[in-house]
């Protein structure tokens, strides 16, 4: 291995079984939760405002890719999010200053403010890599748990508010009451029709997947659900994606309906355990997850580092 060449350059689409293989490979290695399918890869190399040619780097040597780094451009809120990864055969050959390099030219052509990395709490090696390069931290993020079988179903409150699904053609309306509810939120960039409508149509995804609190025609509250697939254990899990009140309704019980009856369909099918992230200062969202029995099971790390 000490005398591989290494060629650091643009994905290309014919990297695409490469760039699987060595994504399952990850998954293998470092379990994330997220499913590492062909299908669901190819999807989120081509989500509205990315360019898998400008804003993926690989790294090559020997006809395999053996690591990456994504640059993901939230150009709303200036900044890029980025995710690295090298194979362990692969490291401490200063790859991933270099792939880091590259990530840097590509955010400073997008003209934005702020790269910002998301690792596990437990990462020790990836905390010294972004040490050393000039990340500091700035933001921690719960990951909650709830089993399914501890919930109090008798606390919706439905005779205050009406609940229903998403339907198609109403992206626009989702589009409105997910930016107005999470403005301001730390991290969190305005969506556009494009991207909902895209969001909603992936595989294993549909409009029915996000619930509405409506009071009487007007759409005061939402709870955006998904399932997900622990590739080590085969095991289907619910997750709360996101969940937002309309400012004029908070702090009447919207929030708490909504989640309920989020829950209710991931229970609905078949699902024993929910799961959510939520930023670890906001101590609204925290005490509503706690209300309903959310744990914490473990938390992840921000960092963030000043671009030009």
């Amino acid at each position: 291995m000490s005398n591989s060449i290494y060629t650091i350059r643009n994905y290309r689409p014919t990297d695409f079984n490469k760039y699987v293989q060595l994504i399952i490979e990850a998954e293998k290695l470092e379990p994330t939760g997220r499913c590492p399918s062909p299908e669901v890869l190819s999807e989120n190399l081509y989500r509205p405002n990315y360019s898998p040619e400008q804003d993926l780097f690989v790294v090559e040597t020997a006809g395999s890719i053996v690591g990456y780094v994504d640059v993901a451009p939230e150009l709303l809120i200036g900044r890029v999010i980025l995710n690295c990864f090298i194979h362990p055969d692969h490291r401490r050959r200063g790859l991933a200053t270099k792939l880091h390099s590259y990530a840097t030219y590509r955010a400073k052509e997008l003209g934005v403010k702020v790269a910002h990395v998301n690792i596990a709490q437990d990462n020790v090696a990836a905390k010294s890599v972004l040490s050393k390069l000039g990340f500091r931290f700035v933001r921690r993020f719960l990951q909650l748990r709830l089993d399914m079988a501890k919930v109090r179903w008798q606390d919706i409150d439905r005779a205050a508010w009406q609940y229903r699904h998403l339907q198609r053609g109403e992206e626009d309306k989702l589009t409105q009451i997910q930016n107005r509810s999470l403005a301001g939120t730390w991290g969190y960039n305005p969506n556009t029709v494009e991207e909902i409508i895209y969001y909603t149509s992936l595989a294993n995804c549909c409009p029915e997947d996000v619930i509405l609190a409506c009071d009487g025609d007007k759409i005061v509250g939402y709870c955006w659900t998904r399932i997900s697939y622990e590739t080590a254990t085969d095991e289907r899990k619910g997750q709360i994606f996101m969940l937002g009140v309309s400012p004029d309704y908070r702090g009447r019980g919207v929030g708490k309906g909504v989640l309920l009856a989020g829950l209710s369909y991931l229970k609905s099918k078949g699902l024993q355990v929910a799961e959510l992230t939520v930023d670890s200062r906001n101590q609204a969202a925290c005490a509503l997850y706690r209300s309903v029995g959310f744990k914490v099971r473990t938390s992840s790390l921000w960092y963030e580092k000043a671009i030009g």
